[in-house]
Parts: C-alpha cells; sequence; structure tokens
C-alpha cells in the first residue's frame, strides 16, 4: 500500500471518529434537556405550599430516579377540604417520562376537584376513576387517599392499588397499615374503593410513601417497608419532627436502588394542649 493510501485511510477515520463522538454528544445533550424537562415539570406540578392546622404537623419530599429518564409519574399532595378536615393523597403513575408527568397533573387536579364534592375517600377514588377511563388514555395510576381531621385525630383512608402505609406510635409500637384497598385508577369501571378508620394518636406518625422509597434493584419491597417501619418507629419514640423523618425516608431510596423516582408525605399530630 501506498504511503499516501495510508495516510488518506487515517483522515477517513479520524472523520468518522469525529462524527461519531459529535452524535454522541448530542444525543447526550438532548437526553439531559429531556431529564432536566421532565424534572421541571414533575416539580412544577407538586403543590408549593402544604395546609396548616391546630396541632397538624405535615413534611413531604421528592427525588428524582438516580439514573436515566426515570422521572414523571410521582405526586404527594395535601390541601383543606373547607370543613377543617384536611384531603390527602400520594401516588404513582404508570412510566417514567414527559407524558407521565402530564397524567400525574390531570390525576392531581381532578382528585382535588372531586374531593370538594365529596370528601369520603372511597368516593373520591371511585369518581377519580371513572374520569380517568373517560379521558380514554392508556396509562393508569395507583394512589392513597385521606381524610384527616386534626381536632379527633382521625384518618379516614382508601387505597388504589397502592403501598400501604407505615406508622407508629409514641409508645413503640410500628408497623404496616393492612386494608383491603382497591384497583388502579384507570384500568376497570364500577369497582368499590374500601374506606378504612384510624386513629393518629399524639405523637404518633403515618407516612406515605411511592415504591420508589421501599423497593429496587438492592432491596425487595418486603425489606423496604421494613426498613421504613424501623425508621417511622425510632422517630416517634424519640420524638424526631415530621421534617427530619421525612428526609430520613428519602434518604433510604437510596439503599433500595432508587431507579424510580420518589415521594413522601409525613403526618403527624401534638396533643390537644399543644400551643398553637
Amino acid at each position: 500500500m501506498s504511503r499516501t493510501g495510508t495516510t488518506d485511510d487515517g483522515d477517513e477515520l479520524l472523520t468518522r471518529l469525529g462524527t461519531l463522538t459529535a452524535q454522541a454528544r448530542a444525543q447526550a445533550e438532548m437526553q439531559r434537556s429531556r431529564v432536566e424537562l421532565a424534572i421541571a415539570l414533575q416539580r412544577g406540578m407538586l403543590p408549593r405550599d402544604l395546609p396548616v392546622a391546630h396541632r397538624l404537623h405535615l413534611a413531604v419530599r421528592y427525588a428524582p430516579a438516580c439514573q436515566g429518564l426515570n422521572v414523571g409519574g410521582d405526586w404527594y399532595d395535601a390541601f383543606p377540604l373547607g370543613d377543617g378536615r384536611i384531603g390527602l393523597s400520594i401516588g404513582d403513575v404508570q412510566g417514567h417520562n414527559i407524558e407521565a408527568a402530564a397524567f400525574m397533573g390531570q390525576v392531581r387536579a381532578g382528585m382535588r376537584a372531586l374531593a370538594s364534592v365529596t370528601g369520603d375517600p372511597g368516593e373520591v377514588l371511585a369518581r377519580t376513576n371513572g374520569l380517568l377511563l373517560s379521558l380514554g388514555s392508556d396509562l393508569f395510576a395507583t394512589c392513597t387517599f385521606m381524610r384527616l381531621d386534626p381536632c379527633a385525630g382521625v384518618l379516614e383512608s382508601a387505597r388504589a392499588g397502592h403501598l400501604p402505609c407505615v406508622w407508629a406510635t409514641a409508645d413503640g409500637k410500628s408497623g404496616v397499615t393492612e386494608d383491603e384497598g382497591g384497583p388502579p385508577l384507570g384500568v376497570q369501571a364500577g369497582l368499590p374503593y374500601p374506606v378504612t378508620r384510624y386513629e393518629l394518636t399524639t405523637g404518633g406518625v403515618f407516612a406515605l410513601l411511592t415504591d420508589g422509597v421501599v423497593e429496587g434493584p438492592s432491596m425487595r419491597l418486603e425489606e423496604g417497608l421494613d426498613q421504613a417501619v424501623r425508621l417511622v418507629g425510632i422517630a416517634a419514640v424519640a420524638a424526631l419532627d415530621v421534617d427530619a423523618l421525612a428526609a430520613a425516608l428519602i434518604k433510604g431510596a437510596e439503599r433500595v436502588g432508587h431507579d424510580d423516582d420518589a415521594a413522601v408525605l409525613v403526618v403527624g399530630l401534638d396533643g390537644p394542649d399543644a400551643q398553637p
């Protein structure tokens, strides 16, 4: 082979490598932009303010997934119902993309609107389910909706295919809620969502979670829930504030592998004689 031919082959190889490198950089930049857009969209749809009520303490956390575009579907919400009670919800939309984030906004907005008509948790979920089915989307969502009476310390809860909640009392008891639940929202019409009643005692906490907090490549769901139960149990006995507990729970998402976005909503209650 001539010396000139060798040089021409080398120049062609360098040109091809340069083209491939430029394409890879462009694709990486596009992916980064999509991730940033999805995170911004998701965060923008979460509530900026939490309701305030005597004795009540609320804390929330959200963390995007550690890798890829696994962001968009998780939400938390808390809002006044107009009768002194508080509506609480947490959920997860199928999928991890911008479409999931947009659908999550529809679910959350629809649930708020329906809760203003009927605060009964089972009815809220049933009507939200009907609304989502009428939209004709291929997506579905899991969700827990609660109605809290801060004065009485009573929580009424209904689940739609979502994780159970984790609870603890100030005297050292803790566990996972046990209720029947119903199917995810947007899957099948006409099915009921049973309501379970819980008592939130003085110094006790309830933690509402999405599966990114307790399940991932590094930990099975059962192990993740056990980890969350230990955290809320320690927090209740040590009288830690709910903000510290929410931070500890979202930190735990790193130990499960965290390949999904994650959301936490913690509810705590002071004694009846607490100063406003």
